[in-house]
């Protein structure tokens, strides 16, 4: 788990100076070793840095300024193989194919193994060097056959090609800009925006749908020219006419096993979570386990107990998360283990908003609560954490999974949206109801964002004239049922947004968050199960809840589902502090005339339910955002 960034120079060559900045920016994210790897195309030489290990810097010079065409730059914080044997950039053995990765690969000792197997000798215990050899036997078909999280650079020298790629769900971050003279990928964008060829340019479009989706669709980001590789694809540069081409290299299986029973179901989702866990406990550092109090986490937590004795697991404590702490504990006690708890006060929060805010590289609709579980593990000792995230997505287990069935009936009579001619708040909001056509609209509307014609009423008219409000881009299979609404939960819910916010949360504390729901067998086999064993709109998690049972208290199953997140209405009400940092950060935003500054007001006068200060609080996030990635850049 790392750090990456790199450019390649399609005309000149450029400073060195670029590549060490961009590193840094990174550090946070990989404070064991740092590496780096120049090349003008054909010859080829690799350096260590200041952060560099002694035996690194022994072997390799201290990168100086120097020119170049193609630069590598990695941070890395040791999870597996933590002696130098796993130091990046990776170079194969003829130093033709060099590698840089960010993540974990679960399956690396079979893939290994494999390797052997066809003659392929290895001097690490690393799965970045099978991930290297991989590819020199499989090429870029690898990628399908690696299980875990991961952001590769790759660059062939034989081949003349440069390789960026991304796992399928999109555990692992990676951006890249291109323009006519280069091209920069990183795992994070403040890494580019230290290459000298990147000016930071708000991206309308991207704001736009932040503003409705609480997070900005892959593969636009907020900044223009800054994209977000897909998840599930890798994007490939030809280094002799510099033409680039992009694949996807996994989809959902559209095969369906409907013979299959649902008991048959549960036992089979049981081992395969099993299996999941047992690999993701792997690791040469202590690991632990995010509890939350819900049944995701909980059930993880659980799982791993015969696996690893030792087992410790830690919840966040914070206003009005009694129950889960409480249901936490409970588990806890139950299974034997040691559980630490953690409490965070408002002042906590207060304190590290504003830093915390702007480590997120775009606007939020929330105030997250895992920077304080990275900082806490952290605090523990603990560099690896399971998280019970990608549950709710694969199983079904948001509230807007429960309304589906109503949706399809009601959309028969989104023409009477055509009737509705008063333009008053509560006409608006019917109309915006009848106006969900397709999939894509329901998704949006389940999001708790803005409405579109609250976006259209915020933004001032000649920044709205700029934005394409047409979003049939980012729709996906359509299909008009819950495989329709899982497909969205997965890929925007989950890979655009959650995962993204957890890779933050988490690298900002040089921790790593592992996901055992997540795994590509268990996906695999759920998207393959006929829709009446995973969705009933009923109940949320119904398959989940059976395979739970056998291991989980009556309390945990039983409580109510809640997100673990803070009870941002209740601060925005109740505190302040908070609300003159607000009205401090609403007064700076309308003086930038991005926005309507009437309708400001009347939003901030007029917070009647819980989701209008989520929309005050998507513009003093997007104020924040744009003081930290703009003013001060």
């Amino acid at each position: 788990m790392c750090g990456i960034c790199g450019y390649y120079s399609f005309e000149k060559e450029i400073s060195s100076k670029n590549i060490s900045e961009m590193n840094n920016a990174i550090h946070h994210r990989g404070p064991d070793d740092e590496g780096f790897w120049i090349s003008d195309g054909f010859k080829s030489a690799s350096f260590s840095g200041n952060d560099s290990t002694q035996k690194i810097k022994n072997a390799f010079p201290v990168l100086n300024e120097t020119f170049s065409k193609i630069a590598l730059g990695f941070r890395r914080l040791s999870i597996v193989d933590l002696s130098e044997n796993g130091h990046q950039p990776m170079l194969s053995d003829d130093e033709k194919i060099t590698i840089t990765f960010n993540g974990e690969i679960y399956n690396f000792k079979k893939i290994r193994k494999e390797l052997e197997d066809l003659g392929y000798q290895f001097k690490s215990n690393s799965d970045t060097e099978v991930i290297l050899k991989s590819y020199e036997e499989w090429g870029s078909e690898m990628f399908s056959k690696l299980d875990g999280m991961f952001a590769i650079s790759l660059v062939d020298l034989h081949h003349q090609k440069l390789i960026l790629a991304r796992d399928r769900m999109g555990l692992k971050p990676l951006f890249y800009f291109k323009n006519d003279d280069v091209l920069v990928w990183a795992s994070e964008i403040k890494s580019l925006l230290k290459n000298e060829f990147i000016k930071p340019e708000i991206n309308w479009n991207g704001v736009y749908t932040n503003f409705l989706f609480q997070t900005t669709l892959a593969p636009e980001t907020c900044f223009q020219n800054i994209y977000s590789l897909e998840p599930a694809s890798f994007l490939s540069l030809d280094l002799n006419n510099l033409k680039i081409s992009k694949e996807f290299y996994w989809n959902f299986p559209v095969q369906k096993n409907e013979n299959i029973t649902e008991d048959e179901a549960v036992a089979k989702v049981d081992q395969l979570l099993s299996e999941s866990v047992k690999d993701q406990l792997f690791a040469d550092v202590p690991v632990t386990s995010m509890m939350s109090g819900g049944i995701d986490s909980t059930l993880i937590t659980a799982k791993s107990k015969p696996y690893k004795n030792d087992i410790n697991a830690f919840t966040i404590s914070y206003q009005f998360s009694e129950k889960e702490v409480e249901n936490a504990s409970l588990l806890a006690k139950k299974i034997d283990i040691f559980h630490h708890i953690r409490k965070v006060s408002d002042d906590e929060i207060l304190n590290q908003l504003k830093e915390n805010i702007q480590h997120f590289e775009e606007p939020y609709s929330s105030l997250e609560v895992l920077t304080n579980a990275a900082e806490y593990a952290k605090v523990l000792g603990f560099k690896v954490v399971l998280s019970g995230n990608g549950a709710d997505e694969l199983f079904a287990g948001y509230s807007h999974s429960l309304k589906l069935n109503k949706w399809l009936f009601m959309r028969n009579f989104n023409f009477a949206r055509h009737f509705i001619l008063t333009n008053d708040d509560f006409s608006r909001k019917v109309k915006n109801y009848f106006s969900q056509d397709d999939m894509l609209d329901f998704f949006r509307q389940s999001q708790v964002g803005m409405k579109p014609f609250e976006a259209k009423s915020i933004f001032s008219k000649n920044i709205f004239n700029l934005i394409n409000t047409d979003l049939k881009e980012k729709k996906l299979s359509e299909i008009k049922d819950y495989q329709g609404l899982f497909e969205y939960d997965m890929k925007y819910s989950l890979s655009s947004h959650h995962v993204f916010r957890d890779d933050l949360s988490a690298m900002k504390y040089g921790v790593e968050f592992r996901y055992p729901y997540l795994s590509n067998n268990l996906i695999d086999y759920i998207s393959s199960l006929p829709e009446k064993l995973r969705y009933n709109g009923a109940q949320n998690k119904p398959l989940l809840r059976k395979v739970a049972k056998e291991y989980l208290p009556n309390e945990i199953l039983q409580m109510p589902k809640r997100g673990f997140s803070f009870p941002l209405a209740h601060f925005i009400k109740t505190e302040p502090k908070v609300r003159a940092f607000i009205i401090e950060n609403l007064s700076s935003l309308k003086k930038r005339n991005f926005f309507n500054a009437e309708v400001i007001d009347e939003w901030w006068s007029n917070q009647k339910k819980e989701y209008d200060c989520v929309k005050i609080w998507q513009l003093v996030t997007f104020e924040l955002w744009y003081q930290k990635y703009f003013e001060n850049h």
